[in-house]
């Protein structure tokens, strides 16, 4: 058991120069509607510490949930698809973008995908992105149950191939069944150095 179950929500902020200092932090970015908060809540144990909704891009800011601390995780609204005011909207970029190239502390950015679906154009260029700003991140294919057993080898180098990483370097999750978390859970908790 990690200290991610600990994980508890502390504040909302739109501007990354709100956040102030930490020791230690890790980010979940993806499209809209790609079950990032369902993901956070699995990874952490818990059923109702991000809020989700079944409308597309209801995180709209820069969410913080403390595990420990000074060891954050950040969840960043979606990009893609989204209820709410275009003026809004459009600020979304922005906000993640300065977030991303500003905060030291970042150890790993989850960037989640949907396996069923497949990388869209905006995965592709966040993906292209991160690697441009040499910010570390990690692939996590979401909603696995939804791929018969038989296609799941295939369909994870597919993705893999895709997004130019290799297929051993993307976790394979589904925050539902759940698929994958215990190890997702290890993993951020050692980012976190938990």
């Amino acid at each position: 058991m990690t200290k991610l179950r600990d994980a508890h929500y502390t504040r909302t902020v739109v501007d990354h120069l709100l956040l102030g200092e930490c020791k230690a932090e890790v980010a979940f970015v993806g499209r809209s509607n790609v079950g990032k908060s369902s993901v956070l809540n699995a990874v952490c144990n818990q059923k109702n510490l991000a809020r989700t909704s079944q409308t597309p891009g209801k995180t709209r800011t820069i969410n913080v949930f403390e595990t420990a601390r000074g060891k954050w995780i950040i969840d960043l609204p979606g990009y893609g698809f989204a209820v709410g005011p275009a003026s809004e909207r459009n600020t979304w970029p922005e906000m993640i973008e300065n977030y991303l190239t500003n905060r030291p502390s970042l150890r790993m950015v989850y960037m989640l995908i949907d396996a069923k679906v497949g990388p869209t154009k905006l995965d592709r260029q966040m993906a292209i992105w991160l690697q441009s700003k040499s910010i570390p991140y990690r692939v996590i294919a979401n909603k696995v149950d939804k791929i018969p057993a038989p296609l799941q080898q295939a369909r994870r180098k597919e993705i893999a191939g895709a997004l130019g990483i290799r297929a051993e370097d993307m976790r394979w999750v589904s925050a539902t069944k759940p698929i994958g978390m215990r190890e997702l859970e290890h993993e951020v908790a050692e980012e976190l150095s938990l």
